[in-house]
């Protein structure tokens, strides 16, 4: 007997497609054709299911089947096509509707560490408004809040790479605080979550083992690729009014003061809860580094 799908929304991100990969029998659920074409290029044979987030009708028929949900999607940046509101509430919502007509039994939330719906920082405050239409929604849900996310080839690895690649590299406040996570990590932790009967109802802080100074990152990045990079530390100030900048210059600008906000956010959690009731082990920050930059 073939076992019930697991729908992944969001599934052509680098976690989307890493939880494709662990997961049996899954459906893909992206919202355009380039995304569903960028998902069977990485996983053939995977069921993908293209729709826009906001159509509950289109999400309920695309959970038929499905016994739990991974939800994927959300974004760090705002443009006049997508905004904080349509890309986490009103999709959670759809989802949350959809979910419960198509009886699926588990959702499982990747959310931001720091997300409250009390901050001032608008992609935070959306996040954790996200979040609470899931755990106090009807079908069971299970959110996990993560920083910085590191897996080989993703774009965050990728970046830090080049900073710790340059002789000078210049960072907005060096001192923030940073604990990365490995991306291997977070699929295990979604996996757990999914699985685990006990957790529903849970929001966990998941995190490295590492915290650390966003200057000592790039250092220690540097060690393991055997450069010793300077690094010049700028005033937030100078980015938020950069980022301001750009807000009034462009539609779609590529830094705003939102997205610098949670880039900026200081990073320093103890996992331990989530490590314990999800049986999580953290890879050590030197081993994770070792393994997404060599």
């Amino acid at each position: 007997m073939t076992e019930p799908r697991i729908a992944i929304t969001g599934a052509n991100g680098h976690l989307g497609l890493r939880v494709l990969e662990c997961v049996e029998n899954a459906r893909a659920v992206v919202r355009s054709a380039a995304a569903a074409q960028h998902v069977a290029a990485r996983r053939p044979g995977v069921d993908v299911q293209i729709l826009d987030y906001a159509d509950t009708s289109a999400l309920t028929r695309a959970l038929g089947g499905c016994r739990a949900v991974v939800h994927l999607v959300g974004i760090l940046k705002e443009s006049v096509h997508s905004r904080y509101q349509q890309a986490h509430e009103e999709a959670t919502q759809s989802l949350v509707d959809a979910a419960l007509a198509a009886g699926v039994e588990r959702i499982v939330y990747l959310s931001i560490l720091g997300a409250d719906p009390r901050s001032p920082n608008a992609c935070l405050a959306s996040k954790a408004r996200a979040e609470a239409l899931l755990l106090d929604g009807p079908v069971p849900a299970v959110v996990l809040q993560v920083p910085m996310v590191l897996g080989e080839g993703d774009h965050a690895s990728r970046a830090l790479a080049a900073q710790a690649r340059r002789k000078v590299t210049f960072t907005f406040r060096a001192s923030s605080l940073e604990q990365p996570i490995f991306a291997g990590d977070v699929v295990d932790a979604i996996s757990s979550s999914l699985r685990l009967g006990d957790v529903a109802g849970m929001r966990f802080l998941l995190a490295g083992p590492e915290s650390l100074s966003r200057r000592r990152l790039i250092e220690r990045a540097g060690a393991m690729l055997r450069t010793r990079p300077r690094v010049v530390s700028l005033p937030r100030a100078l980015g938020m009014g950069l980022a301001l900048a750009m807000e009034k210059l462009s539609a779609n600008p590529p830094l705003t003061r939102a997205m610098l906000g949670v880039l900026d956010h200081d990073d320093d959690v103890d996992p331990g809860l989530a490590v314990q009731r999800l049986g999580v082990a953290l890879t050590p920050l030197d081993d994770m580094l070792r393994r997404v930059l060599l």
